[in-house]
């Protein structure tokens, strides 16, 4: 006889083994899927002339190159402060160094969509920001580059923090 125990422990095994089984073969099918689509797309000629593809960077997509170099870099840091977590050996002081950098990390990166956001608010105009310890450098696309505007921004951002920061404005067109 089966008592209530047993069939409990029975019932959650069984979900764990079905939800396991769902989890590995999932990402098989996903790249199955996105297999096809990459040899089907391979098939279909693109460039008919056969010469080499020819790459048009715009000057909008500096900001987006900007964008996302930082985020490798700082996906990069992240990384590596997560191995000094995991890493058995490391001490408890080091791990809690890495897990302050790690959360200040993704507060600086709160912070620049932040500050991006309220310059395109205010200003009507795309932004890129970095934070690094006490600096805020803020690359914006526009047209027009005067002092005023600039120095607008700077006040504009130095709204948010109490303790002076060093703030420059690199203008793009």
């Amino acid at each position: 006889m089966i008592n209530k125990r047993s069939l409990w422990f029975l019932t959650l095994f069984s979900l764990i083994l079905v939800l396991s089984i769902y989890y590995i073969t999932m990402p098989s099918e996903l790249l199955l899927t996105t297999n096809k689509n990459i040899i089907e797309n391979k098939d279909k000629p693109e460039n008919k002339d056969n010469s080499t593809p020819t790459v048009n960077i715009e000057e909008s997509n500096l900001l987006v190159a900007l964008r996302v170099e930082s985020d490798e870099a700082v996906n990069k840091q992240i990384e590596d402060l997560q191995l000094v977590l995991t890493n058995s050996e490391s001490s408890v002081e080091d791990k809690n160094k890495a897990y302050e950098k790690i959360k200040e990390l993704n507060d600086n990166r709160g912070t620049e969509e932040k500050l991006e956001s309220q310059i395109k608010e205010n200003f009507k105009l795309d932004s890129f920001v970095k934070i690094i310890d006490n600096q805020i450098q803020v690359t914006v696309k526009s047209e027009e580059s005067s002092e005023k505007l600039a120095n607008n921004i700077m006040r504009n951002i130095q709204s948010n923090y109490e303790s002076p920061k060093y703030i420059t404005v690199k203008f793009q067109k």
